[in-house]
């Protein structure tokens, strides 16, 4: 096996993981003592909250001025003012301006950030919040939606103004608004995973979990079928139900989201990454990746490398 080659420019790995501490009024955050499960922040750019980063809740994250780019997970795309997106806990995330005039802006960003485990726990005796489970798990993935900025904006001051019981009704009402949307589009790479409900989705999740924790593993369908006592196109059908992708797309994005995690943290060259995950030729792999990512392998990682120049 050949040795991996690397770039000699050193590279910046991970994003910073914000805590408490950290989150000081002084930068637009609210007193800890004021505020309970539900917490909101201002701010504008640029502004020491500026990085690469990522933390333990959920941030709905409303884009009110400017334009740039927004980095969420593995993906890399353009914002302007009215981007609403929920990222799900530890998914890092980033938004840089490019249009920000020299003297900055005041207000650029509203944020509303909360904790998984109370409304977890909340779920199990309040059957009413059920409905926001789904919108929460396709967080993790981080969720732009559209055609809800005005009424976000206006969801997040009265959520804002409120304090106590008042407060958690304005924000609950805010997640209905957003549990019900159907515009939106899930950001950074999907693992889709399939439904659980009897042994042989059982058996399609131990495929799935074979193809996203061994993906330079050669895999074949009529061999996964045939592992399962199936014909091809009957395994075909029900894969595409229980993951919502054909075989051979769902095993390409696994193999391009992993690309993407090593070109955003390793110096590894192209070439040597596109067989490290499963792919055994290179203008393959170039085109598939620009068909799912929109840009090449190369342009991404130039893309990428920008991510630790601004926002929160």
């Amino acid at each position: 096996m050949s040795t991996v080659r690397t770039r000699q420019t050193p590279r910046h790995r991970q994003p910073e993981l914000e805590h408490d501490f950290a989150r000081s009024p002084a930068l637009g955050y609210e007193k800890p003592e004021e505020v309970g499960w539900v917490r909101c922040l201002a701010h504008g750019y640029p502004s020491p909250l500026a990085r690469w980063h990522c933390h333990d809740e959920y941030e709905l994250h409303l884009i009110t001025g400017t334009s740039g780019k927004a980095f969420v997970g593995d993906w890399i795309g353009p914002f302007q003012p009215g981007h609403l997106v929920l990222c799900g806990p530890r998914l890092p995330h980033n938004w840089i301006s490019l249009d920000a005039p020299d003297e900055g802006v005041t207000t650029r960003d509203l944020v509303i950030q909360f904790r998984h485990d109370p409304i977890e726990r909340a779920v199990q005796q309040i059957p009413e919040l059920a409905e926001v489970q789904q919108l929460l798990e396709r967080a993790r993935h981080g969720i732009e939606f559209f055609g809800l900025s005005e009424r976000a904006e206006q969801h997040w001051v009265a959520v804002k103004a409120a304090r106590g019981l008042r407060r958690l009704a304005a924000f609950c009402d805010f997640l209905a608004d957003l549990s019900e949307c159907t515009d939106y589009r899930l950001l950074s790479s999907v693992q889709m995973k399939g439904a659980e409900g009897n042994a042989e989705v059982d058996q399609i999740n131990a495929i799935v979990n074979r193809i996203t924790d061994n993906v330079a593993e050669p895999i074949v369908m009529a061999d996964v079928a045939a592992e399962l006592g199936m014909s091809e196109s009957r395994f075909s059908r029900f894969f595409r139900r229980s993951t919502g992708n054909s075989f051979t797309d769902f095993v390409n994005r696994v193999r391009i989201n992993n690309a993407c995690h090593l070109l955003m943290q390793t110096d590894h060259y192209v070439t040597d990454i596109c067989y490290q995950v499963g792919f055994n030729n290179v203008a393959n792999f170039n085109r598939r990746f620009l068909e799912i990512k929109g840009m090449t392998p190369s342009e991404f990682r130039r893309q990428s490398d920008s991510r630790f120049g601004g926002a929160h």
